[in-house]
């Protein structure tokens, strides 16, 4: 088969597996994932119930995949965040607002029950990892930098931001997730002086690139 055809059939394949998905997890937050049949998947992504189970076995299948691509989505984009060429103050305060948000919008997409379907198996473990990771080893920087607290480690201020952070689910506004943000920046020690140190030390950078 030619390379091309290849390419196209996977293309397609992909397409219609990204319907699948995005039309289940729509219906399931709007009738709960409990009630879904793979007949109203199929219908509502427009393919037969053959071609459905061709691809999935079951609602919970698909759900967990959305889950897992979105999952994939923001830890990229965080991990991306944390390696950026800034200060290290800025690339803490950038994770810290990310995640805010991220928590933020997850607390009106996804229900109890879609939650409690996707929340389990190996791949959510590894996901926790490379989260606590991100924020471990840029806490880390900081604190070597003198930019938040040293009395608690890396490790145990990560968990604290993580934790904190999932409160901005039950946020009414963007204005609430700011303020929290900026509750758990405080608490880490991370002062205005150390955040003004910060932008120096970026515009200095930024005038030595020139």
């Amino acid at each position: 088969m030619p390379k091309l055809w290849e390419e196209s059939i996977d293309e397609h394949r992909r397409s219609v597996r990204d319907a699948i998905t995005e039309a289940t997890w729509r219906l399931a937050q709007e009738h709960g994932p409990l009630s879904l049949t793979m007949s109203q998947v199929a219908g509502a992504a427009g393919i037969g119930r053959a071609t459905l189970y061709k691809y999935f076995t079951d609602i919970e299948s698909i759900l967990v995949e959305h889950h897992e691509q979105h999952v994939e989505g923001h830890l990229r984009a965080l991990e991306d965040l944390r390696v950026e060429s800034r200060p290290s103050g800025a690339r803490l305060e950038a994770v810290v607002d990310a995640y805010a948000s991220i928590c933020f919008h997850r607390g009106r997409h996804s229900s109890v029950d879609i939650r409690a379907l996707v929340h389990q198996g190996p791949e959510i473990a590894d996901a926790e990892r490379r989260l606590h990771s991100v924020f471990a080893d840029l806490i880390a920087e900081a604190a070597a930098e003198g930019l938040v607290r040293t009395d608690v480690g890396p490790d145990g201020l990560a968990v604290y931001c993580r934790r904190a952070l999932e409160a901005a689910s039950e946020a009414s506004d963007l204005d609430g997730v700011a303020m929290l943000a900026r509750v758990v920046l405080d608490g880490l020690g991370y002062s205005t002086q150390a955040k003004n140190g910060s932008q120096v030390a970026a515009a200095r950078n930024h005038r030595g690139a020139h």
